[in-house]
């Protein structure tokens, strides 16, 4: 066998799978068609962590419960933002209301504690800036807000120091069931395993038979984000229109506030900001920095392991909690591999993610010794975000590195600034050229067909 173990699709679950596995003597690969891992995760880097009140599956609803318990520990190890700040839904009407009312008596079925329903006024007690309109609340003090992106590359790096072997930029064409364990072809090799754990949703190999998923895309998120001026709620507030329309406004762990409307089509930016202001009360749009409408999933996800003794198990679905329910899935499929393989733990395993600096949260006095270290940290090359050329340098270079304009800047922040770009951009592809021996005609933004710069300018001798 090539490996004891071929987790498909790097994405959160994917790299999360990887680093719970990591923990024991496996030989384990991970196989992602793309240059980087996590690319599930939006680029706002900003997901609710649900406690399971509001899910109306009673089983997303557990893996959320349980997703949820797990989630202060794991950020903490991993030194990933992570703040519990609470949630409000609200409704200013009959309809708003009667739903309230059943998710309060669901939060109390299920034993989630701490739920309150609350009337307009006393709402507005706790959060001044909810609007006039609202009439009733349900508040949980459980829920909170995360960077889902920073977790997988944590998850990630952490299971690439233990030995995890990352085959990036390579596509798996079939699963066949063999002999003695499974058979993954890609579009670059031919592996043999004891087992396969695939988290790609949608994809459908000869392992699968007849159990083809089709996922419907049957409402939109439509979401911009808000320059920080002062913090308008505390709490995370989910807001329920007597017309059907949901919103959420999210304050986040970074420069700004998230604002999303939830419809059954897309809505262009004006739409979305007057559906938001009937939601929410009075938006300042001069704040509006960017806007974007994505599909809005809620397929029930499903640890699929029918094929077990064959070594195949599948993670079938796409869900708006799946951030939540990440950290209690991969314990689950550990398990379940760890058992099936009778594996044994790691003595030497490495649970702590080397250090990184974010420059800008540091004080002057750790700015400074920083510098003393590395020189490269005293060049500001993100004027907007304060990102440093030592923190460039130090993504490329790390466990999993980014590879890619895309990456730098998810790890990074750099060039999502007021400017776009316009300042640092060039230069963080030169930097990104200068440390993997690329050209700077070679770097993409996250894809093959994506070149930043398609070609020099030619240089003359003379004019």
């Amino acid at each position: 066998m090539d490996y004891d173990v071929l987790v498909l699709g790097g994405g959160i679950i994917g790299c999360a799978v990887a680093y719970e596995l990591s923990k024991y003597s496996l030989n384990i690969a991970l196989i992602e068609k793309d240059y980087d891992i996590a690319g599930d995760v939006a680029l706002t880097n900003t997901a609710i962590v649900y406690d399971g009140m509001e899910c109306d599956n009673t089983l997303m609803a557990k893996l959320e419960f349980m997703g949820n318990s797990l989630f202060s520990k794991v950020t903490e190890k991993f030194n990933i933002p992570f703040k519990k700040c609470g949630s409000f839904i609200t409704a200013s009407g009959s309809k708003g209301e009667e739903e309230l009312q059943l998710l309060y008596k669901q939060a109390i079925d299920r034993g989630i504690e701490y739920v309150k329903l609350l009337a307009g006024e006393e709402a507005r007690r706790m959060e001044p800036s909810l609007s006039e309109k609202v009439t009733m609340a349900l508040y949980s003090p459980n829920t909170g807000v995360t960077c889902p992106y920073d977790l997988a590359i944590a998850y990630g790096e952490i299971a690439f120091d233990n030995g995890v072997i990352f085959r990036l930029t390579e596509e798996v064409l079939d699963i066949e069931d063999i002999n003695k364990g499974v058979r993954v072809t890609t579009n670059k090799n031919k592996f043999t395993c004891r087992m396969v754990i695939n988290t790609t949703p949608g994809e459908h190999y000869s392992i699968d038979a007849d159990r083809k998923i089709t996922y419907i895309e049957k409402e939109h998120m439509n979401h911009f984000l808000l320059e920080k001026q002062k913090d308008i709620y505390s709490k995370i507030v989910l807001s329920i229109g007597e017309d059907g329309k949901k919103g959420y406004y999210i304050n986040t762990l970074a420069d700004y506030d998230l604002v999303s409307v939830r419809v059954d089509e897309k809505l262009s930016l004006k739409n979305t900001v007057e559906a938001a202001k009937d939601l929410f009360g009075n938006i300042d749009e001069s704040r509006i920095d960017s806007f974007y409408s994505v599909p809005y999933r809620e397929d029930d996800i499903v640890i699929d392991d029918s094929y077990l003794s064959d070594g195949y198990i599948r993670i079938i679905g796409k869900h708006y909690g799946q951030v939540t329910m990440t950290p209690y899935i991969a314990k689950m499929v550990c398990e379940t591999v760890v058992g099936n393989l009778n594996a044994k733990p790691k003595k030497d395993f490495k649970d702590r993610r080397r250090e990184s600096y974010n420059f800008k949260k540091l004080s002057n006095e750790e700015r400074q010794k920083l510098i003393e270290m590395d020189k490269r940290y005293g060049t500001v090359l993100c004027p907007c975000n304060m990102i440093t050329e030592g923190e460039i340098v130090d993504c490329i270079r790390r466990p999993l590195g980014a590879r890619t304009l895309e990456g730098v800047q998810r790890r990074t922040g750099a060039t999502f600034g007021k400017c776009k770009g316009a300042y640092c951009l060039n230069k963080v592809v030169s930097i990104l050229a200068r440390e993997t021996n690329q050209q700077v005609t070679d770097i993409v933004k996250n894809s093959k067909k994506s070149k930043v710069i398609l070609n020099r300018i030619k240089e003359f001798d003379s004019v």
